[in-house]
């Protein structure tokens, strides 16, 4: 008899909502025409699309639709935000990332740094977050673009975009300040017009919100200078060319609608997450949470188990049905400690060992109850296959930090 799922890996991705799955279907099926197109049943499909624009405005706070483009993810809209500033700037040869971005924004600045643009990568500290000191000395006169994201997809830390938006927009108003919301949207309050004014650009993915995979939004404040990534047509005002996804745009914007009428009470997640940390914490000896002391998001806690691998906790949770990750979606076919942890200083004797969990709002009582019953027994019983542990005294090795060290090294 198969075991029933327990999904405890949102920030990877989330569930499609009903409401979204019943919403799209007809874009799907009998309101199949195309949005540019000028006859009454294109008409009527084009001004679904302009509600769901509205809706994806209304979440981010947007001053204007015109400000909101439709892509087909947080990757698509990082890799715009970051070459569409470069090529509307090209007397500006500098960009500005930290080194806990996802993937999405590091590659593409890296692979941006080979072409022949400058990079500098931020520090953080052992809470994953940066001192605004590093981004005001990194600023430079060709500066073009700083990429910060607003909420990290392994620790759930929280940047504080406000401040180091104003601080970029102080030094320089024409630098362009972009932030990667794809973990925030849905999950934090997000005024673009009033609490965020100084952003000019905001990317995020719907499948990580209860949207189908294969659609996401960008939003780029009026007035800035951005040239569009995706040429070769009309559509989205000239900003992003292609025939519109029309029926995952339309679920997009019944996911946003879904999110932000479930903003305003996060008490139960939050509720959820402390039980969870205070339960293991109090259970499992040489636990680590990393980036406890940051502001964190309200569904996600990052465990870090001294001396045991995280691959293996994975597989234990999986023959019990639950879904959880080590780290990253994008990363997890690597054995590696993930890029984040590494930044952060996590011990080495923890790094390999990291557990995220991350819920959702429909996330259930008894399948955190469920996790905390059955997690502490698949640590002890890797630990008791570990070299570094002494089972004796239930407690590493003495000498352990040494051993571990000559065999990261070696």
């Amino acid at each position: 008899m198969t075991k029933p799922v327990i999904y405890l890996d949102n920030n990877a991705t989330t569930a499609v909502a009903p409401e979204v799955r019943e919403a799209l279907l007809p874009f799907l099926e009998s309101q199949y025409f195309n949005p540019s197109s000028s006859y009454d049943p294109a008409r009527a499909v084009r001004d679904a699309m302009e509600n769901a624009r509205e809706s994806v405005g209304r979440i981010l706070g947007a001053g204007s639709l015109t400000e909101v483009i439709f892509t087909a993810g947080g990757t698509e809209g990082n890799n715009a935000a970051l070459s569409g500033a470069l090529a509307a700037n090209p007397n500006r040869r500098h960009i500005i990332t930290t080194a806990v971005e996802h993937p999405a924004v590091l590659e593409v600045a890296r692979e941006l740094e080979r072409r022949g643009y400058r990079l500098t990568v931020l520090p953080v500290d052992k809470s994953g977050q940066l001192d605004a000191r590093d981004l005001v000395h990194a600023l430079a006169r060709d500066t073009a673009v700083v990429s910060i994201m607003h909420a990290n997809n392994e620790t759930g830390a929280i940047f504080p975009v406000d401040e180091l938006s104003r601080i970029v927009k102080e030094t320089d108003p024409t630098i362009i300040f972009h932030t990667d919301a794809t973990q925030s949207v849905g999950k934090l309050p997000i005024d673009l017009s009033d609490k965020l004014p100084h952003v000019d650009i905001l990317t995020f993915s719907g499948h990580k919100l209860h949207a189908p995979k294969g659609i996401g939004a960008m939003y780029v404040r009026r007035g800035v200078r951005w040239r569009p990534f995706m040429l070769g047509g009309h559509q989205e005002r000239g900003r992003r060319a292609g025939t519109e996804n029309v029926a995952f745009a339309v679920g997009l914007g019944v996911a946003t609608e879904l999110a932000r009428a479930a903003l305003p009470d996060e008490s139960e997640l939050v509720r959820l997450q402390r039980k969870l940390e205070r339960e293991i914490r109090a259970r499992v000896t040489h636990t680590l949470i990393n980036a406890e002391e940051a502001p964190r998001l309200p569904n996600t806690t990052s465990f870090a188990f001294e001396y045991i691998e995280g691959e293996g906790i994975l597989f234990a949770l999986g023959e019990q049905g639950i879904c959880a990750s080590s780290g990253s979606a994008c990363t997890s076919g690597s054995l590696d400690p993930s890029h984040v942890l590494k930044a952060m200083a996590v011990p080495f004797t923890a790094a390999h060992g990291s557990l995220r969990i991350s819920t959702s709002r429909y996330t259930t009582e008894q399948e955190i109850d469920t996790l905390i019953e059955i997690l502490p027994g698949v640590v002890a019983s890797l630990r008791r296959m570990s070299p570094y542990w002494d089972q004796s005294r239930d407690a590493p090795k003495e000498g352990v930090d040494v051993m571990v060290q000559d065999k990261f090294n070696s």
